[in-house]
C-alpha cells in the first residue's frame, strides 16, 4: 500500500518476472542478445539510483524480489508473467514453474500465471490443463514473437491458437495477458504487432484481453481496438517509465489511453526487474497531465490512480481489497465503481 496526501493506494503490480538470463543459462547467442536488450532498456528509462549492472540483472535472487516489490515498493500483490524462450535458455527464461516457486510459498503475494504456445498442438493443450490444475491459473502470458525452431512467431488468429483460447476458456483462465508491444532483440517486430488482437477479441467475449506494452509503438492502432473492444484492456508496463524521461510523452500515453478505452480499463505494471515498483508509483502518484494538454486529456485524479494502481486488476483476478483502500461503494473483489465494463469473472 502506498500513502501520500492523506490518499491510500492499493497496488497490484500486474507484469514481473523471476528470469535467469545468467550466461549459464544461455543456448546460443540469442540468450545473452535478449537480456542485453532489456538491460538496455533497464539503463534508458531508469532513474540513476536504480540502476543495476549487468551482473546483477542477469539473476536475482529470492530476497531481492522480496525487498523490491514488497519491503520499499508498495505492492500488495504481483502477478508473475512468464516468457518461456526455450530456444535462447537451456532451462527457459521465466518459466511458469521458475514463477510457481515463490508463488507457492508466499500466496498472499504473488499469483502466478501460465503461458501457451499453439505451435506445441495436442501435447500443448495437454500442458495447459496440467499447469492450470497445479496453479489454478486465473491468466496466460502469451509471447506472439518467440521462436521456435524455423518459426520465429504466431498469430492470436491461427486455428490453434483459437483452441487453445477454447481451452482457456472451459479451464476457467479468462484473462489473456498479450506482449504487444516494443520488440527485443533478436525477436522480430512485426510478429507483435497488435492487430490480431481485435480479431479474438471480438470473437471470444467471455475473456479478457490485457495488451501488455499497450501496443507501443503501435498506440493509435491498439487505441481503435480497445475503443470498440470492451474486453480489451491496457497493460501500461514500458509505457509507464517514460514518466521519468519523457514526461509528455508518458502525458501523451496515458491520456490517448484515458480516452479511448477510459479509466476502468488501464492497469499498472512495473515490469519487473527492468524497472522497480518504487519509483514508478511515486513518480505516477505525484504526475499530473501538463496544463497545456488538460483541455484535451483532463487531468489524473486520485480515484483514477488508484484504479489504475490496483483496483482494476483486483477486479480481474477477484483480490480482495481492504475496505479502507476501496473507493467509495465498493465490494472487495469486484471492478472499479462507475465501471461501464464488468471486468469477466474468474
Amino acid at each position: 500500500m502506498y500513502e501520500k496526501d492523506g490518499e491510500k493506494y492499493f497496488v497490484v503490480d500486474g507484469h514481473i518476472h523471476f528470469w535467469d538470463g545468467s550466461p549459464e543459462n544461455w543456448k546460443n547467442v540469442h540468450g545473452q542478445q535478449f537480456i542485453e536488450c532489456f538491460h538496455d532498456y533497464h539503463k534508458a528509462l531508469s532513474p540513476e539510483e536504480y540502476k543495476w549492472p549487468i551482473e546483477e540483472f542477469y539473476k536475482y535472487s529470492e530476497e531481492r524480489i522480496l525487498h523490491d516489490l514488497f519491503e520499499v515498493g508498495y505492492v500488495d500483490k504481483a502477478i508473475f508473467q512468464p516468457t518461456y524462450l526455450t530456444d535462447f535458455y537451456k532451462n527457459g527464461f521465466n518459466t511458469t514453474e521458475q514463477d510457481g516457486v515463490l508463488a507457492e510459498k508466499y500466496p498472499e503475494r504473488f499469483i502466478v500465471n501460465g503461458s501457451f504456445d499453439p505451435r506445441d498442438g495436442e501435447a500443448g493443450l495437454g500442458e495447459l490443463e496440467r499447469l492450470a490444475e497445479r496453479y489454478n491459473l486465473k491468466g496466460v502470458k502469451l509471447y506472439t514473437a518467440e521462436w521456435k525452431g524455423r518459426s520465429k512467431g504466431w498469430s492470436l488468429k491461427d486455428d490453434w491458437a483459437k483452441r487453445y483460447l477454447e481451452k482457456c476458456g472451459e479451464l476457467g483462465i479468462v484473462n489473456i495477458h498479450v506482449h504487444k508491444g516494443p520488440t527485443i532483440r533478436p525477436l522480430n517486430r512485426d510478429a507483435f504487432d497488435v492487430a490480431d488482437v481485435d480479431d479474438v477479441a471480438s470473437e471470444f467475449t467471455d475473456l479478457n484481453f490485457i495488451v501488455e506494452h499497450v501496443g507501443l509503438p503501435r498506440l493509435e492502432d491498439f487505441c481503435w481496438i480497445g475503443t470498440q473492444e470492451p474486453n480489451v484492456y491496457g497493460g501500461l508496463a514500458v509505457a509507464i517509465p517514460f514518466i521519468h524521461t519523457r514526461p509528455r510523452y508518458f502525458a501523451q500515453i496515458i491520456g490517448e489511453l484515458l480516452y479511448w478505452l477510459g479509466e476502468d480499463r488501464i492497469t499498472f505494471a512495473s515490469d519487473y526487474a527492468i524497472w522497480q515498483p518504487k519509483w514508478l508509483i511515486e513518480e505516477f502518484v505525484d504526475f499530473q497531465i501538463p496544463e497545456d494538454m488538460q483541455g484535451e486529456y483532463g487531468t489524473l485524479t486520485p480515484e483514477i490512480k488508484k484504479k489504475i494502481l490496483g483496483l482494476n486488476l483486483a477486479g480481474l483476478y477477484d483480490i480482495e481489497v481492504p475496505e479502507e483502500l476501496r473507493l467509495k461503494g465498493a465490494h472487495a473483489g469486484t471492478g472499479p465503481v462507475g465501471s461501464d465494463t464488468e471486468p469477466v469473472a474468474p
